[in-house]
């Protein structure tokens, strides 16, 4: 999946969302889960100037995480009514699907959701410790980070003066918007909204450059659809969703006191419609090198004219900047003729709706109650808003990550943990090493590529070898909204400033307490934070088949990034190159195109099918990961036979560790959303899809021609 680095602003804005997980982070990069979206400038609320106590949560063992049954696998979540051969999923997890129950202030909830509560209930502690000391000068944000993250949590959770508030934060705001004349003053603003509160037609970011890794380049993208997909705008399937979007803009409108709000938001619907219409798919965004456009920055009028380039570009800070990338250039010169004929009136009124959407989890409970019934219930299905607390969390997190993620990492992550990864990690690398060498499709030259990649990677456990610096921040106790926009404005600088300098390779693009993991392309790099080495997917006390299936399937599937129709085009250098011969790379295709279409005739709900294209990368990662975890399973007996346990073989317990970190469920509303708009599939096929293409699966489990899993050997899918 595509990441690029947000604005802190922006990536706040996201959290207030709804969703289980979501992201934000750097170039192109490839997590293993779907994340919880880091928008713009939303989030939390404050405490009272005396920290009040929090609602009471059920008891949590913060030490450890739960353990999975009694050596690593939870017996009782299977389903012995079926068999695998029928459906390996509901064999699997079907008793634990049956009787779990989504949380009301959840869109999903499965093994991911389980162990992000434990690293927020950790988060939880550490943060209403830090934010109790109200007589120290550090809690007004004039003090060391440990100040600045009480702060931040304080303003967040002072509800009483957030709601004495009201829209008093968006006042100064609003009257720029009203105050802007030309398109050149609303290009300007849009500009300034890449790091504050506010909405654009176009993006901008400071990422590494995919041609040339070494430097950091800015990169330009099509935007201004506030639905989660183009699809949500012109398919028949979500013209019930476009239609309470209107009222919801309506109403922000309304709540902000702009004039007009019903017209103005028929006006903004009509506006966002068409930038849909000419913008680029998913599935056309994950081809790397057609996202790559080089232009100088003098060149952006002659490729898109109509849009006012040196005042977006003065508007973001980035006019030392002698060259872009335009990353949809296609549809640049077609939005901004949209933008270009569109009244000033009707861009200056969709700014405003823009600006509460984003600042609304950060403004009066009325903003975030009217926000979160359009954006977490009917786009999700989410019935309840998470507590104010886990919001709370959730914004330290996402704004100042690497001040908490230092307290996290001293409390819950100790050296031998980091020990133990860096060892798993080594297995599932040799792993990958004899599956490479051995690859009977692949030629010498195309292989020694290959492995000269694979032995580049660089492994990340934990946390980062050097933290931020967040010395220049201002944080305050009583200023909640100004907080999201400081550190937006703080982040962007940070990266901004970095233009003409070399690349840093020690930076993260996670936290240390997120339950998640990524590879990154342009560092050729696989990063593991300190919070996913736990039950379910490593118990260092439990059956090491149900490790390598879960932690070691999860170390396999960022590795295979590097090797999926994305990653494969970056060489060891993490540079955007073909080393592929032509033979090589058609026969790829061959394999991959075979795996898209098993996906694509998955169905998820009546009528609803996964998008074979859109998820390929994920897809490949899952099938690559599983077999490099069986292979490294096989070379940990060194020679000896697998123990049984409770009647089942190492091989099988492999399966079932897999099968075992994606239980879960998901609500109707939000598993659509996720169809159109996530790299990710779903998580039955996730466990279904690829075991079917895994010879070692139908010896594992006897299956034979007539189950529902099976496929002839000539049909399954052999890449990696």
């Amino acid at each position: 999946m595509k990441i690029q680095w947000l604005g802190a602003a922006a990536a706040a804005a996201l959290l207030a969302a709804g969703p289980a997980f979501a992201q934000v982070t750097s170039a192109p990069i490839v997590k293993l889960h779907a994340a919880q979206p880091k928008p713009k400038p939303k989030p939390p609320a404050a405490k009272p100037a005396a920290a009040t106590p929090t609602p009471a949560e059920p008891a949590v063992d913060l030490a450890n995480a739960k353990r999975m049954g009694t050596w690593g696998f939870d017996l009782s979540g299977r389903d012995t009514s079926t068999t695998p051969g029928k459906d390996f999923f509901q064999y699997a997890n079907g008793t634990y699907e049956k009787t779990m129950v989504i949380p009301a202030d959840r869109v999903s909830y499965g093994a991911f959701d389980s162990l992000n509560e434990l690293s927020q209930a950790r988060l939880h502690v550490l943060l209403d410790k830090t934010a109790a000391n109200t007589a120290a000068p550090e809690v007004q944000g004039k003090g060391g980070e440990q100040g600045k993250v009480g702060a931040l949590y304080r303003s967040f959770m002072d509800e009483p003066k957030v709601n004495a508030l009201g829209a008093k934060p968006l006042a100064a705001d609003l009257a720029a918007i009203k105050a802007e004349k030309t398109l050149s003053d609303v290009a300007r603003a849009m500009g300034r909204s890449q790091h504050v509160f506010g909405g654009s037609v176009f993006g901008a970011s400071v990422q590494v450059d995919g041609k040339d890794p070494g430097q950091y380049a800015v990169y330009l993208n099509q935007a201004g659809l506030s639905l989660p997909d183009r699809d949500y705008y012109l398919e028949a399937s979500f013209a019930e969703k476009k239609a309470k979007y209107e009222t919801y803009v309506a109403q922000m409108l309304k709540l902000e006191g702009w004039p007009n709000p019903a017209g103005a938001a028929k006006a903004i619907i009509a506006l966002e419609t068409e930038i849909a219409k000419v913008s680029w798919t998913k599935e056309e965004q994950r081809d790397d090198n057609k996202m790559y456009n080089a232009y100088e920055t003098a060149k952006l009028s002659a490729l898109a004219p109509g849009f006012d380039w040196t005042a977006f570009m003065g508007g973001a800070g980035l006019t030392k900047a002698t060259r872009v990338v335009a990353q949809e250039n296609s549809a640049f010169p077609k939005i901004a003729a949209i933008f270009a004929k569109t009244p000033i009136a009707t861009l200056k009124a969709w700014q405003a709706f823009s600006l509460a959407d984003q600042a609304g989890p950060y403004l009066s409970q009325k903003f975030i109650d009217t926000r979160f019934a359009f954006r977490g219930t009917v786009l999700n299905g989410q019935p309840s808003q998470r507590p104010r607390w886990k919001r709370g969390v959730q914004l330290v997190d996402g704004q100042i990550g690497e001040a908490l993620g230092k307290v996290y990492v001293d409390a819950y992550f100790p050296a031998q943990s980091k020990a133990k990864m860096l060892a798993l990690v080594g297995d599932i690398q040799t792993a990958m090493k004899g599956r490479i060498e051995h690859l009977d499709w692949m030629s010498a030259p195309t292989k020694a590529k290959a492995l000269e990649k694979l032995s580049k990677f660089t492994i990340k456990i934990g946390y980062p070898d050097k933290w931020r610096n967040y010395s220049g921040l201002t944080i305050k106790a009583d200023d909640l909204y100004g907080n999201v926009n400081r550190a937006s404005t703080f982040d962007w600088d940070f990266r901004v400033g970095r233009l003409g300098g070399p690349v840093d390779r020690t930076e993260w693009g996670m936290t240390p307490p997120t339950i998640n993991a990524y590879y990154n392309p342009t560092g050729n790099e696989i990063v593991f934070p300190a919070a996913i080495l736990q039950p379910p997917f490593f118990d260092p006390d439990g059956d090491m088949a149900i490790n390598y299936g879960g932690i070691g399937g999860t170390i396999g599937h960022e590795m295979t990034h590097g090797f999926d129709d994305s990653g494969r085009r970056y060489d060891g250098t993490g540079k955007l190159t073909d080393w592929w011969t032509a033979e090589d790379a058609a026969k790829f295709e061959i394999q991959a195109k075979k795996l898209g279409a098993q996906y694509a005739a998955f169905e998820v709900l009546p009528g609803a099918k996964i998008n074979g294209e859109l998820t390929m990368g994920e897809n490949i990662a899952d099938l690559g990961g599983l077999l490099l975890a069986l292979d490294a399973y096989h070379a940990s007996l060194h020679g000896a036979p697998a123990p049984i346990i409770d009647g089942l073989t190492g091989d099988q317990r492999v399966f079932l560790g897999w099968a075992q970190v994606w239980r879960g469920k998901t609500r109707d509303d939000a598993m659509r959303q996720q169809l159109v708009s996530d790299p990710h599939s779903p998580e039955k096929a996730r466990v279904d899809v690829p075991m079917r293409n895994i010879d070692a699966f139908y010896s594992a489990f006897g299956l034979k021609a007539g189950d529902a899993m099976y496929i002839a050997p000539a049909d399954r899918v052999r890449i990696w």
